[in-house]
């Protein structure tokens, strides 16, 4: 089993707003600008073959800045098209925060990193929900999904483990970047849950986000 001790330091970093990447979720990524296509190689090089996932934000002055908490995934997927464009899938490991900026040569940003605060993402067993009550869930979604116009396997849905359904909608769900942020800080499966029902309660009342799907 993989622990804390085994990751590296050092890590590079992809800020990319309202993409949220959990553990032991996948997050497929189009990766096309020169800087990150660098990243990528460079990843593939490295033993644990790790990249932050990280919300962006900027300061009332204007500087852009990263959030404190973010989320490594594993480059488990790679394919490439045939004018140079990347197409990886991430497999997430586990959060991490921030503890500074890594100035260097690379053409991306590399950051110092804490994992020691997020050590059972690390557990390969699915995280329990005891309180879930997936009915009354999939009937809120439904009426989510309807006012969003979109469709999906409903069976999948009733017959999705816990863990994945919550973290997955999550995941693809429409929220803002500051939503997203929340919903990866909750320090449990239950807490995200019930964030991600507040959020979809909010919308449904009127504040929904203008952002599209991933």
């Amino acid at each position: 089993m993989i622990t804390v001790s085994d990751l590296p330091d050092t890590i590079p970093v992809f800020p990319l707003p309202g993409a949220l990447m959990l553990p032991r979720a996948r997050l497929p990524l189009h990766i096309f600008e020169p800087r990150y296509l660098a990243m990528v190689e460079d990843c593939m090089k490295t033993k644990t073959r790790l990249i932050g996932m990280i919300q962006p934000r900027e300061t009332p002055g204007g500087e852009k800045r990263l959030q404190a908490i973010g989320c490594a995934g594993r480059l488990t997927g790679f394919s490439e098209t045939e004018d140079g464009r990347y197409m990886i899938t991430l497999s997430g490991m586990s959060r991490f925060r921030i503890r500074e900026e890594v100035q260097g040569f690379t053409p991306y940003r590399r950051c110092l990193v804490d994992w020691s605060p997020f050590g059972r993402d690390l557990n390969r067993e699915d995280e329990a929900d005891p309180a879930f009550d997936r009915s009354a869930f999939l009937a809120l979604l439904g009426r989510y999904l309807t006012t969003l116009n979109l469709s999906t396997d409903w069976d999948s849905l009733k017959e999705a483990e816990t863990e994945l359904l919550i973290n997955s909608l999550s995941m693809l769900c429409p929220f803002s970047p500051e939503d997203k942020q929340a919903l990866l800080e909750a320090p449990s499966l239950s807490t995200r849950r019930e964030t991600l029902v507040t959020l979809i309660e909010f919308a449904l009342r009127g504040g929904a986000s203008d952002e599209v799907m991933q």
